[in-house]
């Protein structure tokens, strides 16, 4: 074989070696659980989506909205007498007795951590009176307060019911608006807390195996852990780094082993591919003559290799990655500069012609003097001779 028939193989080889590993970089991760979630938590920026709108039941990820819909509405001060009806919710619990004094933060320190039923359902009806009002307003809250459009709770802690019911987009949603309460935040990092009640005294351990350090993950900032056997398992968890911070939600696991490592290719995915750029106030798009541009800076998730940028006719400017749109951001429109006509030079003639026509008068006023003076001095000379 000759050498030059060698090095076109070994070319060809090359070239083709480095096209499956850009195919295996690029490739959709591969997710087991049925529906997946990963968004910038500040952006919003959807950075992977596995059937992110499918109906699904959330389990105890219901909590977190129970918990931001609680910090907002209640005063975290106020003491909470449980009820017999709290007491005797069934699932995980922490314990409450019936005419017992909680403080609300308490409670929800209870219920996010140790997933306590029994708390979450003293708290709805500390807001509301009764779970049934209770599930009336978050619903409400939860569209006009946060957006979602695919969720309907009928109770505050997830226990199962046909009509209980959200997605992994809605609740990613609903996690990146609680995060930004510094109350809800420090509540869903905590690893542990004392708890003192009047029938358990204990140290209150995160189920979050990720947020533990069981399953070592860098960056991991909070959590909450779900499972009813409709549901089957499910994960919210929150991470961060230098560059960007990440919401990632996992619905219907098979195994609590599948949840965990989708979660953690998520969190890895993000935080080491994508970064936050800025974009200025006032720097200018262009489509089709028109420009347009943002009021503010704007901070944009993009690609650590660089996404692209698209503006639409309607000033909407998508960033996309992998030819699919992760941001949408309306910008302004600049409006066309109207340029008022003047007319200077019009003014500057009718100026000169003024000016002109006075010389003009005061000329023939000198010459009309002057014929004036020559006729009485001829007068004054004929005079004299008579």
């Amino acid at each position: 074989m000759s050498k030059t028939v060698t090095f076109i193989i070994l070319l060809i080889l090359f070239l083709s070696n480095q096209g499956n590993t850009f195919a295996a970089e690029n490739q959709l991760l591969e997710i087991k659980s049925e529906a997946a979630v990963l968004l910038d938590s500040e952006t919003g920026a959807i950075l992977y989506n596995k059937n992110g709108d499918e109906r699904l039941y959330p389990a105890s990820l219901t909590k977190i909205a129970t918990a931001i819909y609680a910090i907002e509405k209640g005063n975290l001060d106020d003491l909470v007498t449980v009820s017999a009806n709290a007491v005797k919710e069934e699932g995980t619990r922490v314990y409450l007795v019936e005419g017992e004094k909680v403080p609300l933060k308490k409670l929800i320190q209870g219920m996010l951590i140790n997933s306590g039923n029994d708390a979450a359902v003293a708290i709805a009806e500390h807001l509301d009176g009764s779970v049934e009002k209770f599930a009336d307003h978050i619903n409400g809250y939860l569209i006009e307060k946060i957006g979602v459009s695919g969720t309907h709770f009928t109770n505050p802690n997830g226990l199962f019911n046909e009509n209980h019911y959200t997605s992994a987009i809605d609740l990613a949603l609903i996690t990146n608006y609680a995060k930004e309460n510094p109350d809800f935040t420090e509540i869903f990092r905590t690893k542990e807390l004392a708890w003192s009640g009047e029938s358990w005294e204990t140290t209150l351990l995160t189920h979050h195996r990720l947020l533990k350090g069981e399953i070592p993950v860098e960056g991991i900032t909070g959590g909450k852990t779900g499972f009813v056997n409709e549901s089957k398992h499910t994960l919210a968890t929150t991470a961060e780094n230098e560059k960007i911070k990440l919401t990632a939600i996992i619905l219907k696991g098979d195994r609590s082993k599948d949840t965990y490592n989708d979660t953690k290719k998520l969190i890895e995915f993000g935080l080491n591919n994508f970064q936050h750029t800025v974009i200025n106030k006032n720097e200018l798009f262009t489509f089709n003559e028109k420009e347009f541009f943002p009021k503010n800076d704007i901070v944009v998730t993009q690609h650590v290799d660089g996404s692209e940028e698209k503006i639409t006719e309607k000033g909407i400017l998508n960033v996309l990655h992998d030819g699919k749109v992760i941001q949408s951001i309306q910008l302004e429109i600049k409006e066309p500069e109207i340029i008022l006509e003047t007319k200077p030079v019009k003014v500057k003639e009718e100026k000169l012609l003024s000016s002109e026509q006075s010389s003009v008068n005061i000329l023939y006023g000198v010459i009309v003097f002057a014929f004036a003076g020559l006729f009485l001095g001829v007068r004054k000379r004929l005079v004299k001779r008579q």
